[in-house]
């Protein structure tokens, strides 16, 4: 997210924390429980906003701050199906996966600063 942020030099993204208080409020068509089971982001076309989840959204993201060629190949179809049961396994697993690398189940100082 951290890289993400750096390379918004137009802002066209908007950082959500599942966390902050207001969540609910603001996203109420995404479950917090969901949010912290894969990514969620909206996809905004004129007057529509399409909601999408897991890889599709990191295509997305990378794609706006002009690096969406890195992760197109987890989007082609064959890959695709593979890519996403991967992901959706890391992301099921990755405060297990995190604390086997670092000690650490949950980064308590990755906040991302938001403003």
């Amino acid at each position: 997210m951290r890289q993400l942020k750096k390379r918004d030099n137009l802002q066209k993204l908007i950082f959500a924390d599942v966390n902050d208080s207001g969540f609910e409020n603001e996203y109420p068509d995404i479950s917090p429980q969901d949010a912290l089971t894969k990514l969620h982001g909206y996809l905004f076309h004129s007057e529509t906003k399409h909601l999408l989840t897991g890889l599709d959204v990191t295509y997305h993201a990378w794609r706006m701050v002009g690096r969406g060629w890195m992760i197109a190949p987890l989007r082609w179809p064959i890959i695709r199906w593979f890519s996403d049961k991967i992901y959706l396994w890391f992301a099921r697993n990755r405060f297990t996966i995190s604390k086997l690398l670092t000690g650490q189940s949950r980064c308590e100082t990755c906040k991302l600063p938001l403003d």
